[in-house]
């Protein structure tokens, strides 16, 4: 069995310090990098690239609707034409800056309002899968098991592999529990790190309802801006380690 153990990351701005970004780059496998338009700057951007690179961790775009005041999680109602020309601008200045750094990016992640969107709203979703195939088909779509947006990727015979989420709650129908609501965010590390064990050994994770809920992952994403995310990636690396479980990235 093996897994891969992704985090949100470069969600800073240049003037800032890293923070947290550089001990997650030593836990996890691949680095979704903010690409400026929900977070994010030019010189973030390189910061974290070369840190990425300098660990062997793979590097995947995270882009988002034009939303820096929202952080990426309000729905923008772009059309196809827009959110394509929005979503391959990202793509092109993360691969831009990884290839000066001697790497290149090898995945895209939806952020926040948009990675929901694209799951169901099927002009979205294309608008990605069309920025994708346009720039290098070769690059894998990292989304939820079931979406329309990987749906409509492997029907253009792109690569795609299915995501979960560490720190968040699950509903009995397999959706996230919203941001706001009882039981939206986990905390505890231990309590997180078996669930991911759970999903990778057994293929569920406990909904809010109490019922198992089936769950498909090539890849497990810790936040980077949940509190204590540092402690709970160094408790769910260990835990799958301890279970036999390999932690890789999910294109090697």
């Amino acid at each position: 069995m093996h897994i891969d153990l992704n985090a949100d990351l470069g969600e800073s701005f240049g003037a800032w310090t890293m923070g947290e970004d550089l001990a997650l780059l030593d836990v996890v496998t691949s680095a979704n990098i903010a690409c400026g338009f929900h977070a994010g700057d030019p010189l973030t951007m390189t910061r974290t690239v070369g840190a990425a690179l300098d660990r062997g961790v793979t590097v995947g775009a995270h882009v988002s609707y034009r939303d820096l005041v929202g952080f990426g999680r309000r729905f923008i109602d772009a059309s196809e034409e827009e959110l394509r020309a929005d979503v391959l601008v990202q793509l092109a200045a993360l691969d831009g800056v990884c290839r000066a750094a001697g790497g290149s990016v090898t995945y895209l992640k939806p952020h926040g309002a948009l990675y929901h969107a694209a799951a169901r709203h099927e002009p979205h979703a294309r608008a990605i899968v069309a920025a994708v195939a346009a720039y290098n088909g070769s690059l894998v779509i990292l989304g939820m098991a079931g979406s329309r947006l990987l749906t409509l990727a492997s029907e253009a015979e792109l690569p795609t592999a299915t995501e979960a989420f560490a720190d968040r709650g699950y509903r009995a129908d397999g959706t996230l529990v919203p941001r706001g609501e009882p039981g939206d965010l986990l905390h505890d590390p231990d309590e997180i790190a078996a669930r991911v064990v759970g999903m990778a050994r057994d293929g569920a994770v406990p909904s809010v309802e109490g019922t198992a809920v089936p769950i498909s992952a090539d890849s497990v994403c810790v936040h980077g801006d949940t509190p204590g995310a540092v402690a709970i990636a160094r408790a769910v690396r260990a835990a799958l380690e301890q279970a036999g479980v390999a932690v890789r990235a999910f294109g090697d």
